[in-house]
């Protein structure tokens, strides 16, 4: 990560400008932020959605491993891919990066949606669309950031990165979930997954619009360092590389087991997952507003502390008896987790800064 985000933070106080003057003085990117802010509300919706069409379509494989296999397949091929140039000397021009992916996945979700909506699809179709068409899904979630800090102005930087911060959450996890929960209550998961398609076909004419093609870098200035090589130069990086990674492994059996659990047990639709969802995000901007609180105080106590709260809070949420439980369960989790709560962060960045200039 470059430096300069850590620099204009400190900076801050005399130089940063607002969310309001930001989004006025540079249309261009007032256009790709919207356009981030469509495709995470489709994101939120597919939350519901997915897990919903394994259910309705397991066929002769049990629910629950209809659903693990569904929400696990965007992330397989995608994971490799960033793991490849994050860790590796890969590097792709972040632009091509986020057109391409709009576009797969404006492909992907039409073509999932209608063979949904004429009842020509089974598990092993879905699992394959959404390996083939999230390919390039989480490489394009780290370029879209350096693809909006790139068109901002030095002044703009550490507002542009907040409002990134701030517009996925409320999208992702707040107004995504809501009108996913109601969109396949009122019309069908299939009609939900053509919204997602549709949120990615909005995102590849904005970035195709607002966003300049990038020229090469020269020589000179490509990355020469792989993340392998970072990780064992820094070695409180790479106990941090391998603490965030453990958490996040802990995090995607909730978000597998949580439809089964309102399908099961709490014997709730489409609209009671939407809510609980909903929830998740309040409790993620309730940790964002926490966060320059949270900065005064020892990061690594932060840390553990963080990650204790999240078991907890999965813990009460596995023994939630109704919805409205479940729900305050599921906030408190999001306001305790690394995205609210960016300790990894300065610690990181603390630690390899004097690698964090090249990329």
């Amino acid at each position: 990560m470059s430096t300069d985000t850590t620099d204009e933070t400190a900076g801050g106080a005399a130089g940063h400008r607002t969310y309001r003057q930001v989004l006025t003085g540079n249309p261009r990117l007032a256009v790709l932020l919207a356009g981030y802010v469509v495709s995470s509300v489709g994101d939120g919706i597919l939350l519901i959605a997915l897990p919903l069409l394994a259910i309705r379509h397991h066929g002769q494989l049990s629910a629950p491993v209809a659903v693990g296999l569904v929400m696990t397949a965007p992330y397989v091929l995608s994971t490799v891919l960033a793991l490849s140039i994050g860790l590796g000397r890969l590097r792709l021009p972040t632009r091509a990066v986020v057109i391409t992916d709009s576009a797969l996945r404006t492909v992907l979700f039409t073509v999932v949606g209608l063979a949904a909506m004429a009842d020509r699809i089974d598990i092993r179709f879905l699992v394959v669309a959404l390996l083939l068409g999230s390919v390039l899904h989480q490489t394009a979630s780290s370029s879209r950031r350096l693809v909006a800090t790139g068109m901002a102005g030095k002044d703009e930087l550490f507002t542009v990165n907040g409002l990134l911060g701030f517009a996925n959450s409320l999208a992702l996890y707040v107004v995504g979930p809501a009108v996913g929960g109601a969109v396949t209550v009122a019309f069908g998961a299939d009609v939900a997954v053509l919204l997602e398609a549709l949120s990615f076909l909005l995102l590849f004419g904005a970035v195709a619009l607002v966003v300049p093609p990038q020229p090469r870098a020269p020589r000179a200035e490509r990355s020469t360092e792989s993340g392998w090589r970072i990780l064992r130069l820094r070695p409180v990086a790479a106990r941090l590389f391998f603490v965030v990674f453990f958490f996040n492994l802990s995090y995607m059996p909730v978000e597998v087991a949580l439809p089964v659990l309102v399908n099961g047990d709490l014997h709730g639709d489409g609209n009671t997952l939407g809510l609980i969802w909903t929830a998740f995000g309040a409790g993620a901007l309730l940790g964002g507003a926490l966060t320059g609180f949270l900065r005064k105080l020892h990061q690594q106590a932060v840390l553990v502390a963080v990650i204790a709260l999240w078991g907890g809070s999965v813990v009460l949420l596995a023994l939630a008896p109704s919805g409205p439980v479940a729900m305050c369960a599921f906030a408190l989790a999001d306001s305790s987790t690394p995205p609210s709560h960016p300790s990894p962060t300065p610690l990181c960045s603390r630690n390899s800064r004097p690698m964090s200039s090249s990329r």
